[in-house]
C-alpha cells in the first residue's frame, strides 16, 4: 500500500479536476489527483464529436441552468471565456469559431488533454489512476482516504468526480453520495442536453432544419435532427436543458416566416403541400399534412378559413410530448447535483465541512449547450485555486 501526505487531494482526473491541481499548485502546495480511469480526460476526449467545444466567447450567467442562478456569477467574472483562450494560444491549440460564439480545438479534443497535462508538469503535482473504492473520512488535520492500494491523508479536499454521464466510461455517482453523507442536499440528477424520444417521426432521420422549441417558457431556435428513437440536433439539445418527463413543448417548424401570410400572398391555385415544399423539406411537408389530417394535394384557394388557421398554429406551434430522453448514455451533461445553497460561491467550500470544495459538473450547476459546462469547470477550478494555492 502506498502512502501520501498532501495538502490538497483532488478527487477526478477530468477537466475540472485538471485545471484545479494547476491553479491549487501555483504557490507550491502539494497537490494529488485521485482518479478510478486509467487514464486523464476521459470525458474530454469525446466531446464536442471528439473537437471539444470547450468554450463560448458570449457566455455569461445567464446560460446556466441552477437552482440559485446567482451562485455562477463569482467565479465566472474571475475566469471568463478569453482568459482561456489566452491559455489555448499559450498552449498553441488550433481553434476555429462556429455559430453563437462556440469555439471548438480545429484538429482534436485531445489538445485540450495535452494542455492540461502539460500545466500539471510540476514537481508538487502527483496523479494516481484506477483508484476505486475510495473510503473518505475526516481526521483532526484534514481526510483520510483509503482503499487496498492507497492510504492518502491531506488538508484539504476537493470533489471534481463530475455528474452521472456515459456510464460506460465510469460516470458514478460518488460526488453525490459524498456530499450526501456530509449533510448536503442533492438536486434531483436527469440528463441534459439530451435527445428526446418522439414517435410517429421516424420515417424523416436524417433530416435536419432550423426550427424554434418552446419548453416550460422557455424559446430556442437551432437545427433540430431527427432520428429514428425522435429528436436530437442542437434545437432539441438545447431545449432539454428546461424539460421534466411529462412535459410538453411546442415546435415551431417555420420560425420567421408566417404560415399564414404565405398563403395569402399565393395565387389560389398553388397547391398547398408545394407552397411550403419552397421552404421545408419535402418529405417533411408530408408527413406534416398527414399528421394534421389536411389534404395536402388541395389549392390554397379551396381551403378554409378554419384549415388555415390549423396549419398556421400547428407550423408555428405544434404541441409535442416526448415520451422520454435517451437517458445518461446520450446527455450532454447532468442537470441536478449538489445543491449550491451550502456551498460558498467563492471559495466553493462546503458551509457543512470545512475544507471540503466541491467543482464542475457535481455540483447543480448546467451550462446551456455551446461551451457553457467547459466554462464552468475551467472557472469553478480557478475559484477553488484562488482559495487553496
Amino acid at each position: 500500500m502506498q502512502n501520501y501526505n498532501v495538502d490538497i487531494a483532488i478527487m477526478g482526473a477530468g477537466a475540472s479536476g485538471l485545471m484545479a491541481a494547476y491553479f491549487c499548485s501555483l504557490k507550491g502546495k502539494s497537490i494529488l489527483v485521485i482518479d478510478h480511469n486509467k487514464t486523464v480526460g476521459r470525458k474530454i476526449l469525446i466531446s464536442g464529436g471528439g473537437k471539444c467545444n470547450f468554450t463560448n466567447k458570449y457566455g455569461e450567467p445567464a446560460d446556466y441552468y441552477c437552482e440559485n442562478p446567482h451562485f455562477v456569477k463569482s467565479a465566472l467574472s474571475r475566469f471568463n471565456a478569453w482568459d482561456f483562450i489566452a491559455m489555448i494560444e499559450k498552449h498553441k491549440v488550433r481553434y476555429s469559431e462556429r455559430k453563437f460564439g462556440q469555439l471548438f480545438c480545429s484538429d482534436s479534443a485531445k489538445e485540450i488533454n495535452r494542455l492540461l497535462v502539460e500545466q500539471i508538469q510540476r514537481p508538487n503535482i502527483e496523479v494516481i489512476l484506477e483508484q476505486k473504492d475510495i473510503e473518505v473520512n475526516v481526521t483532526d488535520d484534514g481526510f483520510n482516504l483509503k482503499n487496498n492500494k492507497s492510504n492518502i491523508f491531506a488538508k484539504k479536499l476537493v470533489i471534481a468526480t463530475g455528474g452521472l454521464v456515459l456510464p460506460s466510461i465510469g460516470a458514478s455517482p460518488f460526488g453525490h453520495i459524498l456530499a450526501k453523507r456530509f449533510g448536503h442536499k442533492i438536486i434531483p440528477t436527469t440528463p441534459a442536453l439530451v435527445p428526446f424520444k418522439v414517435i410517429g417521426f421516424n420515417e424523416l432521420a436524417g433530416i435536419s432544419f432550423i426550427c424554434g422549441i418552446t419548453c416550460n417558457g422557455k424559446y430556442v431556435e437551432d437545427d433540430l435532427l431527427f432520428t429514428h428513437k425522435g429528436f436530437s440536433g442542437p434545437c432539441t439539445l438545447k431545449a432539454s436543458l428546461f424539460w421534466n418527463s411529462g412535459d410538453s413543448i411546442e415546435v415551431n417548424w417555420l420560425p420567421g416566416k408566417s404560415a399564414k401570410k404565405m398563403m395569402s400572398d399565393l395565387p389560389a391555385n398553388t397547391q398547398v403541400d408545394k407552397a411550403f415544399k419552397k421552404f421545408l423539406p419535402s418529405k417533411f411537408v408530408d408527413v406534416f399534412f398527414d399528421r394534421i389530417d389536411i389534404d395536402r394535394k388541395l389549392h390554397i384557394g379551396k381551403l378554409s378559413k378554419e384549415s388555415k388557421n390549423i396549419i398556421d398554429h400547428q407550423l408555428h406551434s405544434m404541441t409535442i410530448i416526448p415520451s422520454g430522453t435517451e437517458g445518461f448514455r446520450k446527455a450532454e451533461v447532468t442537470r441536478g447535483g449538489v445543491c449550491t445553497k451550502k456551498i460558498s460561491s467563492k471559495t466553493l467550500e462546503s458551509k457543512l465541512q470545512p475544507n471540503l470544495h466541491f467543482i464542475g459538473e457535481v455540483l447543480d450547476v448546467t451550462g446551456q449547450l455551446g461551451g457553457h459546462n467547459f466554462q464552468w469547470c475551467w472557472a469553478s477550478a480557478f475559484a477553488v485555486g484562488e482559495a487553496l494555492s
